[in-house]
Parts: structure tokens; C-alpha cells; sequence
């Protein structure tokens, strides 16, 4: 019988992991076809930070067809952390120049609220347009710039991310 109870609770674990990386019906709205791609955690000194998984609206990623970073935060962080770290990022990998970045600043101040543990933010790409973010299934706000698009998901996504294992899981890659 205790066999039995560990594979329910397996099974009760997945199931809680699959929904809490579920794309709202507004993200899905967005473009026919998502299926996720890859997941995966990101962790700092030990302690975990966020769960993540990448979404495509194709077979594939492509960053010419819109694809989604879903977010789930294992623990709370403030919008001026999560502006801040952002912009680390981004201005760590070379992208966007510093007038490009203090405008993105005001953007990412605008769309990203503080989030508790257990709250998700999903970014989602929009080729030729920008980036919708989501918070908890709600639209906070769009960044009508293609160039912050690239910039920001590029923090997950360049092959020159902080996160390696994390980006390799996401493109459903081995880590």
C-alpha cells in the first residue's frame, strides 16, 4: 500500500507542476498551436528562485513566430529587483546602448509588478512588435519595441545566458 500512496503523489505533483505552467487563455489567444517546449528552475547559491518554461506557437522556436517565458516564482521579489536585475542582464550581454536601456527601464517599471511566491509573470514574444507581459493571467502592459524584445528574452535564451542549464532545459535540451 505505501507504494501505491508515493505513486499517487507523484502523479498529484505532476499534475501540480503541468497547471502551474499552463499559458493563460489570453497568451494562447495570441497565436495558434503553443506546446511547451522545455522547463526548467533557476537556483542562485542553492536557493531556488523561479521555475520556467518556454512555450512555442510552433513545431519549434523561432524567434520570427511568437513564443512565451512562463515564470513562476518560488519566492517574492520586488518590481524594482526585478527591473534592476533585468537591466544587469541586459546590459551584460551587450544589448541596447545606455539610452536604449534607461527608456526600457521606464517600460519594465511599467509592466512588471512585485510578485509573491507562487505568482507568475509570462513574457511573451511578439515578432515585429514587442513584448506582452502577463501577471497571474492578466495583461500588465506591452513594450512596442522589437529591439527590447530580443534584449530582454536574450537573458534566458542567448546561448550566453548566467543560466546555462536553465536555457538548455528550456530549448528541451540535456543541461
Amino acid at each position: 500500500m505505501p507504494e501505491v500512496r508515493r505513486v499517487v503523489l507523484l502523479l498529484l505533483c505532476l499534475l501540480a507542476s503541468a497547471a502551474s505552467a499552463a499559458l493563460p487563455e489570453p497568451v494562447r489567444a495570441l497565436a495558434p498551436g503553443w506546446r511547451m517546449l522545455g522547463s526548467g528552475e533557476a537556483r542562485f547559491i542553492g536557493l531556488r528562485l523561479y521555475d520556467a518554461s518556454l512555450w512555442v506557437s510552433g513545431p519549434e522556436w523561432s524567434d520570427s513566430r511568437p513564443y512565451a517565458l512562463v515564470l513562476t516564482y518560488a519566492r517574492g521579489f520586488s518590481r524594482s529587483m526585478l527591473v534592476s536585475t533585468s537591466l544587469d542582464e541586459m546590459r551584460r550581454l551587450g544589448s541596447g546602448d545606455e539610452a536604449a536601456l534607461q527608456r526600457w527601464k521606464a517600460d519594465l517599471e511599467r509592466v512588471f509588478p512585485d510578485v509573491a511566491e507562487g505568482e507568475t509573470i509570462v513574457g511573451v514574444s511578439l515578432p515585429g512588435r514587442g513584448a506582452a507581459f502577463y501577471h497571474q493571467g492578466r495583461l500588465v502592459g506591452e513594450v512596442a519595441d522589437p529591439a527590447f524584445a530580443q534584449t530582454f528574452f536574450a537573458i534566458w535564451l542567448d546561448r550566453r545566458t548566467r543560466v546555462p542549464a536553465l536555457r538548455a532545459r528550456l530549448f528541451g535540451l540535456p543541461s
